[in-house]
């Protein structure tokens, strides 16, 4: 029997792959949906508009929709420009995709309270995300993508190239929180035990007292300086 030649193998896996069902984006399966998740963005300016608000109130502005990818203004300060979701949640396993540009900062708060603060970050605790091996100024290690910023380093995080796609879970239930960075646990605490208000009082923190106070509150988007993008983000309730 004749062997097919390189080329022809080659271009079977082509048409293999280019006919292989992929997963949508931006959209649950049965199985998810079964499991209480629900979309938080799925992919449109309206979800976006519906769905989240501006921090401290108003619509939200400077972010923008394309191609079902959600992108931070890529200016934004300490005060403008971060987003929170117009629902409130207090248990819950929160999931998205990130990527970030070259330089850039961002996070993801839960339990953020409104009218407390000029500053979403004196309000909930954040999840880090940074360009933690392009960032020109030193950064510490409860700095570093994955981290309770501020807080708690991350262990064992693993961030991809810039031009690929992290993944972020956060889980929080009753006081134990959990951060996750593409497939790995890599921050656990426990919210208001005498061993985390000490460390407060060691951080930058201490001087803040609506921070990581509250049972429940808003997830939040930080529009901090430079680019981030997000994607499939969904959320369910414990």
């Amino acid at each position: 029997m004749k062997s097919l030649s390189p080329a022809l193998i080659y271009g079977f896996f082509i048409l293999l792959v280019s006919c292989t069902p992929k997963e949508k984006m931006n959209s649950l399966t049965q199985k998810e949906v079964d499991e209480g998740w629900e979309l938080l963005f799925d992919g449109t300016a309206a979800s976006l508009h519906s769905l989240w608000k501006a921090f401290n109130g108003g619509e939200v502005t400077g972010w923008k929709v394309v191609d079902g990818i959600l992108f931070n203004s890529g200016v934004g300060s300490d005060h403008g420009g971060d987003i929170i979701t117009k629902d409130e949640f207090k248990d819950f396993e929160l999931y998205l995709e990130w990527k970030i540009d070259s330089q850039s900062n961002s996070g993801i708060f839960y339990h953020v309270q409104e009218g407390l603060t000029d500053a979403i970050y004196e309000s909930g605790p954040e999840y880090q995300l940074i360009d933690d091996k392009g960032w020109t100024g030193e950064l510490e290690d409860s700095q570093l993508s994955g981290s309770n910023y501020g807080m708690h380093a991350p262990i064992g995080a693993r961030v991809v190239p810039l031009d690929e796609w992290n993944t972020a879970r956060i889980i929080v239930k009753g006081p134990h929180v959990e951060h996750w960075l593409n497939g790995s646990k890599v921050v656990e605490y426990e919210l208001w035990t005498p061993k985390w208000e000490e460390l407060k009082a060691g951080s930058k923190w201490a001087e803040k007292p609506y921070y990581g106070m509250a049972e429940s509150g808003h997830i939040g988007l930080q529009d901090h300086g430079g680019l981030t993008m997000f994607r499939n983000i969904k959320i369910r309730q414990f």
